[in-house]
Parts: C-alpha cells; structure tokens; sequence
C-alpha cells in the first residue's frame, strides 16, 4: 500500500476537521463554490470525481473476462453477495438503525438522506481498492481483476435501477434524471476515457503502464480528499451541533462490511473454492466503490445532505475495517482448507 492508502484514515480525518474550520472561517466561499452547477451537476466537484474516478479504472481490464469460467462458482459468490444479498442487507439495516435505533438522536430532517446516502454506498462494489486488499491477503490476482471486471460491468446497468428500487422502497423520492446523469457522468464516461486511455499505455508497454499508474495513483486520492474538504466545509454546522452522527452512521456500515465479507467467505467454503480466490471474493463484498457514492449522495441530494455526509463515513472506516477482514482471513486460513472430510479421516 502507498503512504496515501496506508493511512486514509488520517487523512480523512485532518480534512474532517479542516474543512469543518474551513466553512466556519470563510462560508461565502464554500457557497460561491456550491453555486457553480450545471445541470444539477456541481463542476468542481465533478471535475475531482473524474480524476478519482479515471485512475481507479485505468486498472481494470475488461479482456479478463473471459476468465470468469475458470471460477465460476467463486464468482457466483461474488455476483450473489454484491448485487443480491449487499445492498438489500444495508437497506434493512439503515431502516433499523437510522429510523428506529438512533433516530431520536439524529436531525429528524435527515433521516431520508441518511438512509439514501448508506444504500448509495452499498450498492456501488469496489473497483480499485479491493486490488490492494487481495494482494494483503494472497488472493489470486487474475480472479480479482476478473470479478472487479464483471462488476463494474454489472455496475454500469444496475446500479441506477436498484438504487431507484431501494430508494422508492424506503419511501425516498427518486430524481431519475440527475441518478441517470450521475452514472452516465461518474462511471460510464470515466470507464470509456479509462479503457481508451488504458490501451494506449499498454501499447507503450507494461513498464509505461506501471509508471502512469504511479504517478496518478496520488492524484485520485488527493482528489478524494480534496472533495471531503469541500464536504466537511458545509457540513460542519451539523457536527459540530451533533458530532456522534458520524458514530451512529458507522454502526450499520460496520455491520454490513462484516456481514457480507463472512458471508461471502462461508460459501466460498461450501461451494469448494480455494483459500486465493474465497479472499478477494469476499474483500469485494465487504468493501465499496466510495468515490461513485460519495459523487452520486452530492448530485442527488447536494453538499450539505446527509447523504453526502453517510457516504463519507463509508470511506473514514473502510482502511481500518478492510485491513481487519484482511487479517481476519489470512488467520483463518487453517480453518478454511481443514474441510470436513479432512476432519473425519484424522480422527481414524
């Protein structure tokens, strides 16, 4: 891991508090800067989406797969936990948490955006990050980019209608135009720059490959950040009137991560996948495609929502908590391969 994605979390939370000092000392700004929109589309933030986005996706080879038959039951897992089980899990549990647990404690104002906001974050898998998490944890790298491949197509036709039939469940009203825009904007578009680009490099050869990718590795990171200052600057009067919200938030998420990840490990185990490939399949169902989130919660339901604010509490925890489920199935590992079979004959 670079400096910049060992310790995300520090950085998230420094412009947690810059941006919060930043919109309380030069507010006129921060709302010069939210007027600047087109279409619904705020054009600063949309620009750092892009250089968020694009790197993410410059990884992706969309040629792997035709590697998905050689694990298919490993990426029927996947597939199931990520688009059947993730989003419906977080759905429920922002529905317990939001509007029962703690909505006595949350601005009665926010709980739509609050519960929009966590469904954005599950129902976006993660792209680029879940590279790194597979590499901690052994995983098969050819699997990986095969699932993330597969993903992230399923992710260009999906994610607007269940993130509509989520929303409309939760009795939250859906502006379909701008969910639309935001896919079109925030991953369609990125994904055609980032193949067209990605060719391009390759055909400079895999040294020029790698070195792009490491020069523009900061920069989306830089980007993120940079947009989580935007976001803290207006968002700071609510934390600062009620700073356990970003606590309250991280319950469901924190919950969700280990639901999906043990689950999708479990039956990897079942179905009789190897210990390389359950790993990244069940770190792709723990983890999220944040910047897609974060971009979509702010051009659905603006920079001050509580939407913006839900998804931003996804990427404060998503270091610390994905390096546990990293560990936590690297020592699992002598459980994993002990099948039952293995059992029974030991003890003859």
């Amino acid at each position: 891991m670079s400096v910049f994605e060992r310790y995300l979390t520090v950085w998230v939370l420094l412009c947690i508090v810059a941006g919060i000092a930043l919109g309380q000392f030069a507010p006129a700004t921060f709302q010069a800067i939210a007027r600047m929109e087109l279409a619904r589309v705020n054009l600063p933030v949309g620009l750092l989406i892009w250089v968020m986005v694009i790197p993410m996706l410059l990884k992706v080879d969309f040629a792997a797969l035709g590697q998905v038959r050689r694990h298919w039951r490993g990426i029927g897992v996947t597939v199931f936990v990520n688009w059947a089980v993730k989003p419906f899990s977080m759905a429920l549990l922002a529905w317990l948490f939001v509007r029962h647990v703690f909505a006595e404690w949350l601005p009665a104002a926010q709980l739509d955006s609050y519960v929009a906001g966590l469904i954005l974050l599950a129902a976006a898998p993660c792209t680029a990050m879940v590279f790194v998490w597979s590499r901690l944890s052994g995983g098969d790298p050819m699997f990986t980019l095969s699932q993330v491949a597969l993903n992230d197509l399923i992710m260009v036709f999906a994610f607007a209608p269940l993130v509509g039939l989520l929303l409309g469940l939760s009795s939250i009203t859906v502006p379909w135009d701008t969910l639309l825009i935001s896919v079109l904007l925030y991953l369609v578009i990125p994904a055609l720059v980032a193949q067209a680009w990605r060719h391009a490099l390759r055909r400079r050869g895999d040294g020029a490959f790698e070195r792009a990718l490491a020069r523009i590795g900061p920069l989306s990171i830089a980007a993120l950040l940079l947009t989580l200052v935007l976001l803290f600057a207006f968002q700071g009067q609510a934390i600062l009137r009620q700073p356990l919200v970003i606590a309250m938030l991280a319950v469901p998420i924190l919950i969700q991560v280990l639901f999906n990840a043990g689950l999708a490990y479990w039956l990897n185990r079942r179905v009789g996948e190897r210990h390389d490939i359950a790993c990244p399949s069940a770190l792709i169902g723990a983890s999220n495609f944040f910047e897609l989130a974060v971009a979509a919660a702010i051009s659905l339901f603006g920079f001050d929502s509580g939407a913006a604010l839900a998804t931003v509490v996804g990427v404060l925890i998503e270091v610390p908590v994905m390096l546990g489920v990293v560990s936590l199935v690297q020592r699992s590992r002598a459980w994993y391969e002990h099948t039952p079979s293995q059992a029974a004959r030991s003890t003859r």
